[in-house]
């Protein structure tokens, strides 16, 4: 390991929750597969989408991960007009 400190490395909504609808959607589209039904697959892709769509809107609405030391584009503004 190189020694630097994951702490709350994806330890977030934003994450458990786009994680969560990517292995769903794997799921489903996998079943696609095995039971060769197209449409099942692509809904699992378009799921897959909806996933990864949906952890970077709620990473953008500050639910995911903080990191010590990073500054929100709030506090970006706040020092940009001082």
């Amino acid at each position: 390991m190189s020694g630097v400190p994951h702490e709350g490395h994806g330890n977030s909504v934003a994450a458990w929750t786009a994680v969560s609808i990517v292995m769903v959607a794997a799921c489903v589209a996998a079943v696609g597969v095995l039971i060769a039904t197209p449409w099942l697959f692509w809904v699992g892709v378009g799921l897959i989408v909806v996933g990864v769509g949906s952890g970077k809107v709620l990473q953008m609405m500050g639910l995911g991960v903080k990191h010590e030391g990073a500054t929100s584009p709030s506090s970006a503004q706040e020092h940009a007009g001082h």
